[in-house]
């Protein structure tokens, strides 16, 4: 095991720069709280692990099937209110409260994508942003002592008994998720080939389904996934701020993660994680700003969609690695010879 995990480590990670800096950053952020474990930091990071989770979640629906969702905080404030009312009802603790409200959120993916299997374009999109403002109002409607009306719910248990230890367990169940949805979108497995349909559904849904694709199937198939995940990220956030509020069904939370996705590079699942941490870190360090901060965000944001209109992330690929035109395979963009076929590549 450890011989195969060596040589996947030398033929597949060190030739490829961007393997290699994804490795560089998961060891730097297990080292974060040995730098600085003040209550601060580790509530920025927490945090950021979350909306990666999120993000990453809103591309694999959106970014890779081409099912543009507007209103993504549905699933998040699903998965938020399933964990903090399972508490507040049944006293149930997290980890019993998160899984259940991620599996509630899948359910609501499933039952809203019905409604939106026939619809496409900007119609989709605002169905998709109707469903989170629906609950928000039923949310706030509802008898205070059942959901906690406009105030939320509060208090709720922490996920763990300190800062540091709440942010290596979100740390570990964001990398296992991300690493399971790129393995479920990556178009190139030999096993799993769901990442290949999905982009079929998004270049060509017609052809797809002339070819004996199941569309539809697929389609739920991708809100399910987006739900769940999106679902645990919304269970994670609420016991990590210890209150559940309406606000995690705001519509600011949905544009928020399409701003992410975006701002980083969409249909890549580094991309998103790339936005997040560029993002995110960077609006808690201009809070001291607090009158601009909002301006210069656009302002960062709007020169990195100009000059790099395929994401942040996406252009340091493309500047530090090339494609080889004959196998396809990445390689580093100083060598001349693709590394597996010997093909040219410049």
């Amino acid at each position: 095991m450890l011989k195969r995990l060596l040589k996947n480590l030398r033929w597949s990670v060190l030739p490829v720069p961007t393997r290699v800096l994804a490795v560089i950053f998961l060891v730097f952020l297990f080292f974060i709280p040995l730098i600085n474990a003040t209550n601060y930091i580790m509530l920025i990071f927490t945090f950021a692990n979350i909306f990666v989770i999120f993000t990453v979640s809103w591309d694999l629906l959106s970014g890779y099937t081409g099912l543009v969702n507007f209103g993504h905080a549905l699933f998040f404030g699903v998965g938020a209110y399933g964990s903090a009312l399972l508490y507040k009802h049944l006293g149930w603790q997290p980890w019993a409260t998160i899984p259940l409200g991620a599996l509630a959120a899948t359910a609501i993916g499933v039952i809203t994508c019905f409604p939106a299997l026939k619809l496409r374009g900007p119609y989709l999109s605002l169905l998709t942003l109707a469903f989170p403002l629906m609950l928000y109002g039923i949310v706030v409607a509802i008898p205070m002592r059942i959901a906690g009306g406009s105030y939320g719910i509060y208090p709720i248990p922490a996920l763990a008994s300190s800062p540091v230890s709440g942010y290596y367990l979100v740390l570990i169940v964001m990398i296992v998720s991300v690493l399971i949805m790129w393995k479920l979108t990556d178009a190139g497995s030999k096993y799993i080939r769901t990442g290949l349909i999905f982009h079929a559904i998004r270049e060509d849904e017609i052809a797809a389904r002339a070819v004996g694709i199941d569309t539809i199937r697929y389609k739920m198939l991708a809100f399910a996934i987006g739900g769940l995940f999106a679902g645990i990220a919304g269970g994670l956030y609420a016991h990590t701020q210890m209150v559940c509020a309406p606000g995690t069904l705001d519509m600011t939370m949905s544009f928020q993660v399409i701003i992410w996705a975006i701002f980083g590079g969409i249909v890549s699942i580094y991309g998103s994680v790339v936005g997040v941490y560029t993002l995110y870190p960077l609006t808690e360090l201009l809070r001291k700003f607090s009158e601009y901060r909002t301006l210069i965000l656009v302002i960062i944001v709007i020169l990195v969609l100009l000059f790099m209109p395929q994401g942040i992330a996406v252009w340091i690929r493309d500047k530090i690695e090339r494609e080889c035109p004959r196998c396809k395979l990445r390689n580093a963009a100083w060598r001349r010879e693709c590394r597996a076929c010997s093909a040219a590549l410049h």
